[in-house]
């Protein structure tokens, strides 16, 4: 027989957990955003910067839609990884921007934020 208050429990211990990395995503967002905003738009990737619009706008709603925080940053991060170490170098060069540096930190900081998304099992 299923136990369905285990499985309630499971469904909202899952939930809160997704709620609290959302709100460790706004968290680092409002510190690094503007940053992360720089190295996209200097990236001129599309991709990454509609998933950038589409985690701010994840965060207009009065409770974010986790799944929506969580595949932007997916977006986000599948467009850092795909950088080529030569690329960054020559946006580093015409741009003035340390661009391999901010991917690395950016990549490594998304990374850690999607680490934070529990999946249902």
């Amino acid at each position: 027989m299923l136990n369905t208050t285990t499985l309630n429990t499971t469904t909202l211990d899952i939930a809160e957990a997704r709620l609290g990395a959302a709100y460790s995503v706004e968290q680092h967002l409002r510190r690094h955003g503007a940053s992360l905003c720089e190295l996209l738009d200097t990236l001129d990737d599309p991709i990454g910067f509609a998933a950038l619009c589409d985690l701010h706008a994840a965060f207009g709603q009065p409770i974010p839609d986790t799944d929506a925080v969580e595949a932007a940053l997916r977006d986000i991060h599948s467009v850092l990884a795909d950088q080529t170490p030569s690329s960054l170098d020559r946006i580093g060069r015409e741009r003035g921007l340390p661009a391999s540096g901010m991917t690395l930190w950016h990549g490594a900081r998304v990374s850690e934020l999607l680490a934070r998304f529990p999946r249902a099992e």
